[in-house]
Formats: structure tokens, sequence, C-alpha cells
């Protein structure tokens, strides 16, 4: 039917089509430059707009646009910050406008054009931005759909390609077990909010050393405070524990990456974290003109080495199809034809009829379902309202998150003034339930302002309230971090907590059977013996080469 027709969506946006685009791919690994480049052209245009996948990246090129004295507005799902006599504007990619005109965009992190989740929005921000030059940021893994997606759009295309700045050095001794061989300036990563806590606390009790922490559920501001904290050479904070959520959108002085674990739980079972996140995890290692310009990254158990060398001699795995979901428009076309269907059936309905050309697959909308089937014992709202509620950042795990969600949707059903109707707590966390309280009170905060800049300010009058509230707990959690010296909880003890979903795909809070040493502290077991995983070296393929150190 031709109201699920999502065939040829570059014709979606004719105002693009209309214009002679030049698109500059800057091609490239971490810390090669190609953003820093991107950027410079963005602040040298009349007019441009920065696409972040993170409100921390938008955040951080915001204020450092500012500082250089280009005037910058700052527009996320949360906040909009507009500068007075702006002509550019840091955004996060969800939120940027195909309405306006500009000279120059820059859209980072490209790749992400093949995110089973997000990849649509960077998709129609390529497809339909009305820009004279459109700078894109990102490894080659999506280049030759690009290439493919400009020859249909009509747009010129050029390559600029980038080596890092100092090659990637693996250290094949490892950490051989023991936290003890932690060292100033190194980031260890794990892939659950109960190990970097077990982490932290075991390095911070068999060691000198004081520890940062970052994962998906802070907020960005306290990651940020954490990151600064790091950074500073004249404090006793010299090693960062994180999750992937430092693969990207922080500036930081790391010396070594060092892997904790390559095995991650997928919502289903433990497996192998793919390679590409550990190219990027690994890439954040050694930074120009920091006091660690050499990048190291090694493994914590030795077992684990010949994964981590497999994944960063791999080349970036070629994208054959990228994201796309349609717009409010089409999903209206398309209920006008099935009357008595609920939203959640509708979006089924969608999804089995819907047509895409070959370089294109349906984004999944499993946590849109998910909210959809909530709010369907909410009467009043129109289809339209339904499906801007559906794209709140909620994280569906939560049970106290997704009560805020259907609270705030049915007071907003019957016309009503939405409250937050929650209290500020009082003082920092003094045990791990009460720092989950503080992730999950911050993220019903945002949620509120996203939501209140997707729907009419009069039915959220409680703004400013929020954004003080959310600034206030960002800073108890940033408290509440630099004196945690408690047993992280279990999350199958207790209920799912929130996290940033835009910005985080790390949790993991699957059980498995650790050995335990003499000093009581649980370590990771290797799944390399179970996957019995090999290099698999494929004929005609050149793998990028890797440098050692003992």
């Amino acid at each position: 039917m031709d109201s699920a027709d999502l065939t040829r969506p570059h014709t979606w946006f004719p105002f693009a089509r209309a214009m002679r685009r030049r698109i500059v791919y800057h091609c490239g690994p971490t810390n090669s430059g190609k953003t820093y480049n991107a950027l410079q052209r963005f602040m040298e245009a009349r007019n441009g707009v920065y696409c972040s996948p993170l409100r921390l990246l938008a955040m951080e090129v915001f204020d450092k646009v500012n500082a250089l004295g280009v005037y910058c507005s700052l527009h996320t799902g949360q906040e909009k910050k507009n500068v007075p006599f702006a002509n550019h504007v840091a955004c996060t990619i969800e939120m940027v406008s195909t309405d306006e005109l500009y000279e120059v965009a820059v859209v980072d992190e490209v790749q992400m054009m093949a995110d089973p989740t997000r990849g649509y929005a960077w998709t129609r921000a390529l497809l339909g931005l009305k820009a004279d030059e459109i700078h894109l940021c990102g490894d080659p893994s999506v280049l030759k759909i690009v290439r493919k997606i400009c020859k249909d759009t009509g747009d010129e295309l050029e390559v600029n390609r980038y080596d890092r700045f100092k090659p990637l050095v693996v250290e094949a001794k490892t950490l051989l077990g023991d936290l003890k061989n932690v060292r100033s300036g190194d980031c260890i990563v794990a892939f659950s909010r109960k190990e970097i806590f077990e982490v932290k606390l075991a390095i911070e009790k068999f060691t000198k050393h004081k520890c940062c922490v970052i994962y998906g559920a802070l907020p960005p501001e306290t990651r940020r405070q954490q990151a600064n904290l790091f950074n500073d050479q004249d404090n006793e904070y010299d090693v960062l524990v994180a999750s992937d959520a430092v693969g990207m959108g922080l500036n930081l002085n790391i010396r070594r990456v060092v892997f904790y674990t390559l095995s991650k739980y997928n919502g289903d079972k433990m497996v192998l974290v793919p390679a590409s996140q550990v190219k990027q995890i690994a890439g954040r290692a050694g930074r120009r003109g920091s006091i660690y310009p050499d990048g190291l990254v090694t493994t914590f158990l030795l077992d684990d080495l010949e994964y981590l060398i497999q994944c960063l001699q791999q080349p970036f795995q070629e994208v054959t199809k990228v994201g796309l979901f349609p717009f409010f428009e089409q999903v209206e076309l398309f209920a006008g034809q099935f009357a008595n269907l609920t939203f959640c059936e509708l979006l089924d309905k969608f999804r089995d009829n819907c047509r895409l050309d070959g370089s294109y697959f349906l984004c999944h909308h499993e946590s849109v379902k998910k909210v959809a089937n909530m709010l369907e014992k909410v009467q009043g709202l129109s289809l339209e309202d339904r499906f801007n509620f559906c794209f709140a950042p909620v994280n569906i795990r939560d049970p106290k998150a997704m009560y805020h969600l259907l609270r705030f949707a049915s007071h907003y059903s019957q016309n009503r003034p939405v409250s937050i109707a929650m209290g500020m707590p009082k003082h920092s966390a003094r045990n791990d339930a009460e720092l989950l309280d503080l992730e999950t009170k911050h993220q019903v905060l945002s949620m509120y302002l996203w939501l209140s800049h997707h729907f009419k300010e009069d039915n959220f009058p409680y703004v400013e309230k929020a954004e003080t509230m959310a600034t206030n707990i960002a800073d108890l959690l940033g408290k509440s971090l630099a004196r945690a010296c408690w047993k992280p909880e279990s999350r199958s003890q207790g209920r799912p907590r929130a996290e940033e979903v835009a910005d985080d795909h790390e949790e993991n809070d699957h059980e498995e059977v650790k050995p335990v040493a003499k000093d009581g502290y649980e370590r990771p077991r290797s799944l390399m013996k179970v996957f019995q995983t090999k290099r698999q070296d494929q004929p005609g393929q050149n793998h990028s080469p890797v440098n050692f150190v003992a």
C-alpha cells in the first residue's frame, strides 16, 4: 500500500534535492583530527549547524565555539539556549531542522546511520539538510553506502582520509588479572554498572589510586564533572573506571585503555563485544596536545588479549543498509486506513506492510511499542500525542520512570498542568540504593524537560523548577560518586534502573560465576575459551597493522 511505501526516501526532501550540495566525508579513526577540521569550517561559515550523537558532545561544542568568539546556540531534546545574534547552532541529531537553510552542516559519528534504533536520524540529516556544504565525520564503514546515496541525491562527494596522529600500541603484558597493576592515566572499561563500582572499590582498596566514574545512566553534567576531575593533574583522581560511554563525547587524557572484560550481556546472553566497538573505545587512548599523546591499550586478563588484537586488526565492517523510520505524517496517512487499531497494533501493521529499498532497513521500535502499550489505557490522546510520548527518553526497564511517563501522559490528556510530583533529595547518596534513586530522579526530570519542548509549554509549566532540580541532582551525583565506598546492588535484587536511552548501551547485570581470590575480590571470567574465538582471516583482506610493546 502506498502509505507504507518507504522506497526512494531521497525524494521526501524536494528542497534539498533542488540544491547542489557538496558532501565532504572526513573519514578516519578516533584521534585523527577529522572532527576538528570539520568544526573549523563550521566556525568559518556565515551560519551553520553541528549535529551531535549525544547531548554531552553538543554541549562541548557549544562551549568551545562560544569560547572562541563564534556565537552559537544549543538545541537538544532537553534544553534550548538561544544566544543573541548567534548564526550557529549545536544540536543533537534528532533535533536538527531540515527546514532551515545553512551554509555549513557538520554531522558527527555518521557511521551511526547503521544503528538499529537511532540510525534514521543520521539518514534523515544526510538526505534532508538544506546546506551548501555537509561535512560528515566518521569511520569508513558507511563510506560505500554514502557514495550510493549521493548518487541518488545528485550531490557531489569529496572524501578526506585521516590516520591517527600517533599509532595505537598494544601492551602485550596485560594487567595479568590483578588491579594492583593499574597505573595513573589508566581507563578501565567494564560493561556493567555493577562491575564498574566493583572495580572502583577494589582499586581504591588495594592501591593508592583514586577513581573517577563514567557510565551512561549519569547525567551529561555529572559525566563532564568526572571527566574534568580525571583530566586535572592537580588532584588525587588519576584513574578512570568507565563503561562504553567513553567511546564518544568526552575529551579525556587517557594514557592507557584497559578492557576489564571483552564480553557483555546483550539482553539475552553473554556475547563478545563487537570489533567496531572495541576499536572505538580503544581509540580514546592517547590525545594530541595532552600529557599522553601516545595511546596504549591492553586487557585485564591475558586470555582476552588475542581477541583485542584481532579486533584492532580487523578492517571496518562495510555497512550495506542504513536506518529509516517514518515521519508522523506517514504514520497518520497509514492510520487512516485502519480505524480500529491501537497505536501499538498500528506500528506492527506498518512494519509488516512497509516497502524499503535495498539500501535501507526499518529501525527497531520495541521501546516505542512498550510505551505505546502502557499508554493504551490513557484516553483522550490524539495519534500525534501518542507518537510524541512514545519517543520520550525513558528507560523502559525502570518501572518508576515508566510510572512518571504514564502520569505525565494522563495529566496531559486531561488538559491539566503536568506536575513534577517528585521531591528534591536533601543530601548525596549514602548507599547504592540512594545513588540509583538519584539516577532515576534525574532521568525523570530530563524526560519532563524533553516533553516540555515537544508539547505546548502551557501544559508543562514547571520547566524552571525541573531545570533547577536537575542541576542540583547532577551535583549530588558528583558528590555521591566521590564518596562511593559501598558494594553495588545487583539489578536482579531490585528494580531496573534509569539510563539515558540515546547515550548508552552498556547495561549488563547478568550474574555469572567469577573466580574469587584470597583478598575477596571477584575476578571476571574471560569468555575467550568459551567462545573458542579464532582469527577469521579472509582471503584478500588487508588487516590494520598493530604495534606491540612488552
